[in-house]
C-alpha cells in the first residue's frame, strides 16, 4: 500500500494497494492512480518531488518483504521522507514485525 500520508491517508483514504512484488512500473502506476499525486509533481511553487527515487525504494521494500516473507507479517515505512527532484528519498520510521 501507498498514500501521501497525513490527511490523504486519513481522511481522504487515498491509497493505492497491490500484491507484492511489484516492478517500477507497477510502482509508478500505483502514485499516478493517488488523487495527490500532483503533489509530488510540484504544485503552488513547491519543486518536484524526486519520483524516481520512490519508485526505487518502493520496489526495493518489495522485494525485501518478498524475500522475507517466511519471517515477516508486516512492514511499514511511514514515513518516506520524498526530497526536491534529483536527491533522492529517506525511509524517518520503519517497522518490521515478525510472524
Amino acid at each position: 500500500m501507498v498514500g501521501l500520508g497525513g490527511i490523504f491517508v486519513e481522511v481522504l483514504k487515498d491509497v493505492s494497494i497491490r500484491l507484492l512484488p511489484i516492478d517500477e512500473r507497477e510502482a509508478r502506476a500505483m502514485l499516478k492512480e493517488l488523487r495527490g499525486y500532483k503533489v509530488l509533481e510540484g504544485v503552488r511553487g513547491q519543486k518536484p518531488r524526486d519520483i524516481d527515487a520512490l519508485v526505487k525504494a518502493m520496489v526495493g521494500l518489495s522485494n525485501i518483504f518478498a524475500a522475507h516473507r517466511n519471517h515477516l507479517s508486516d512492514m511499514e515505512i511511514n514515513p518516506i521522507m520524498v526530497r526536491e527532484h534529483g536527491n533522492g528519498a529517506a525511509a524517518v520510521d520503519v517497522r518490521l514485525v515478525r510472524k
